[in-house]
């Protein structure tokens, strides 16, 4: 489907606008250049080759990937055929079973060899291996049947992904083709891309960040996207010289660990010289770090405001001639964006309250959760949980979060999560998971615990370190004789976190 505006609503459809000469897609690696068109015909091939095994539309289709040209290839071909799943390949067993559960998985699509706590994971759900070949053609090795695919309506939901509050199970986020090909566009537009722009994708490729900003919106423009298998500050900068990278998105605890290396040198690194612009997304950006990026790298540094249940992107700040803001993630792109406050009344510039935002490129409602849909939509407004201010020119500030997550260099982690990983242990009676401030990460996992019997920190550490992907488990664990309550007895995390801060480096 297409609006009267002419742009695509589908994922198909963005691809279709495309001149089938273009390069699309480019891993470094092995060199590989793979056009639009081919990029069509192996996203086709593949989503037909899932519909004769028995995927329909609406199944969940887990993939378990690294980052890479199968990675996107599956992806699209996933949200062709069925809806797709994608899962962070560092998963324990534990964490993989729980999601496929959790989605209803109809398959699970894992690379020839590794990802051993996903294929013990996965059960009864059957698993497929997705090979590349030396000319970088992507299909699922074995099966060679295939059925025709009807084309998505824009209200399909191509993407399943999960978010974490700081209660409860995490929630699943049903994006559909048009909130995806929304939000893609509204990036492309922000950042003026076009068909000469090359994205170096550093972004995980299971994150709607590196999905929608560094993939989608790069494809739905007709430039190119640089894929290598990990981001290494090593080799960064070689990739961008040689493929002529003229932007890129992460996290800031990436740029800072590229800031790191460039500072060591007297130059710009080569390979800098064509950036148009450096984005910051998912989480904090110190003012500082963004003049020291501009400083060091000769680009204008764009803080940008996204979340899964927005498909992404909700504001940035804008390309030059217009100003940028140190502190600030910008102006709405496409997004409307509103303060309110505890009863639902719309704030004035400068006034602080929780940021609510409305788009078409907003979800509709969790997946089966009428309790946080409930709680999570006011007056067709969608609650954030981030609080903040917009100035008179519609530029906002985040002040802090009223959801408790934890927010890891842009990775959003579930603080209960963790809590009934550690109440598990028999010798865990009480357990409290809160975040710290880092310098690198933004904030680290750390835990407090009641212990019923014996058990050592080290211990506790080794027992979470099997359970939880690396990124979550709790870097310190405190044992103490009580957890601080409120007046009323209630446990805040915040205050948790305070109580231990001067214990925790």
């Amino acid at each position: 489907m297409t609006p009267s505006n002419g742009a695509p609503t589908t994922l198909l459809g963005l691809l279709e606008q495309i001149p089938v000469d273009q390069t699309a897609v480019i891993v470094p690696e092995q060199n590989i250049r793979i056009t639009y068109g081919a990029l069509r015909r192996q996203v086709q091939a593949v989503a037909e080759t899932l519909a004769a095994y028995g995927v329909g539309r609406g199944d969940r289709i887990g993939i378990a990937l690294p980052n890479g040209l199968p990675n996107i290839v599956t992806f699209l071909a996933a949200s062709l055929a069925g809806t797709a799943a994608p899962l962070n390949p560092s998963y324990k067993e534990d964490e993989f079973r729980f999601y496929l559960e959790d989605t209803s998985a109809r398959v699970l699509l894992l690379p020839p060899d590794g990802l051993d706590e996903a294929r013990r994971a996965a059960g009864n759900v059957p698993i497929l291996t997705v090979g590349m070949d030396a000319a970088g053609t992507v299909s699922l090795q074995g099966l060679t049947a295939r059925r025709a695919v009807a084309a998505p309506d824009s209200d399909d939901i191509a993407l399943i992904l999960h978010t974490s509050g700081s209660t409860g199970r995490p929630k699943r986020v049903p994006l559909s083709h048009a909130n995806l090909s929304v939000s893609a566009g509204n990036v492309a537009r922000s950042y003026a891309l076009s068909s000469s722009d090359v994205s170096l994708c550093v972004m995980p490729l299971f994150h709607v960040h590196g999905l929608v900003a560094s993939t989608l919106a790069t494809l739905s423009t007709g430039g190119t996207v640089v894929v290598p298998g990990k981001f290494s500050p090593l080799s960064f900068w070689r990739i961008a010289r040689d493929h002529g990278a003229t932007w890129y998105s992460a996290v800031p605890t990436i740029h800072q660990l590229l800031l790191a290396r460039a500072q060591k040198g007297a130059h710009k690194p080569e390979g800098s010289e064509k950036l148009r612009f450096i984005r910051s997304c998912s989480a904090s950006l110190p003012p500082q770090v963004m003049r020291d990026l501009e400083e060091a790298f000769g680009a204008p540094v764009l803080e940008a405001y996204g979340m899964t249940e927005a498909a992404h992107q909700m504001a940035s700040n804008p390309l030059p001639p217009a100003r940028r803001l140190p502190g600030s993630v910008g102006r709405g792109t496409d997004v409307r964006i509103s303060i309110m406050d505890t009863d639902g009344k719309h704030l004035a510039a400068g006034e602080r309250g929780e940021v609510v935002i409305q788009g078409p490129n907003v979800v509709g409602g969790y997946e089966n959760n009428p309790e946080a849909n409930a709680s999570s939509f006011v007056d067709g407004w969608f609650r954030t949980g981030d609080r903040g201010f917009l100035d008179e020119n519609g530029y906002l500030t985040l002040t802090g979060r009223l959801k408790e997550m934890i927010n890891r260099g842009g990775e959003k982690i579930s603080p209960r999560e963790i809590d009934e990983v550690l109440l598990a242990h028999p010798a865990v009676a009480e357990a409290v998971c809160f975040g710290v401030p880092h310098n690198a990460w933004g904030e680290e996992v750390a835990a407090a615990v009641v212990l019923s019997g014996e058990a050592t920190e080290p211990e506790l550490l080794a027992y979470c370190k099997e359970r939880l992907a690396d990124f979550k488990r709790p870097k310190r664990i405190h044992i103490t004789t009580a957890i601080p309550r409120t007046a009323t007895g209630k446990i805040q995390r915040r205050v948790v976190a305070q109580a231990f801060a001067t214990q925790t480096t």
